[in-house]
């Protein structure tokens, strides 16, 4: 069974950065995509960002010209960097990966970001 470790949530204030972290149990080549994900109470997992096993990026509007997806193939390992952290980032982020049979996810990490 694949598994998927996050890490690098936290309380940070607004306007900070933080760097979260995901970690496979298999080969990063086994993916086509990894991608991380949020989630609020009461709303839906949304997608953050995401990035193929080719390299291309997408990224959620609010997303944008503040953070980036990264993967770091020598670490067996993908990123997420966030930037100029605004209170209503604040979430349980997910980090997900994608083979051409199934999904898998992580358990998430809190993220929160105070005014």
């Amino acid at each position: 069974q694949v598994q998927l470790v996050e890490s690098g949530g936290g309380l940070v204030t607004a306007g900070g950065s933080l760097r979260l972290s995901c970690a496979p149990s298999t080969s990063i080549f086994s993916f086509n995509a990894m991608g991380w994900y949020r989630q609020t109470p009461g709303k839906q997992r949304e997608p953050v960002a995401t990035i193929t096993s080719g390299g291309s990026t997408t990224y959620a509007d609010s997303a944008k010209g503040r953070f980036a997806i990264s993967r770091d193939n020598a670490k067996n390992t993908w990123y997420l960097q966030m930037n100029s952290l605004k209170p209503e980032d604040t979430a349980v982020y997910h980090c997900a990966a994608q083979t051409p049979w199934r999904e898998y996810w992580g358990q998430g990490t809190q993220v929160t970001v105070s005014s």
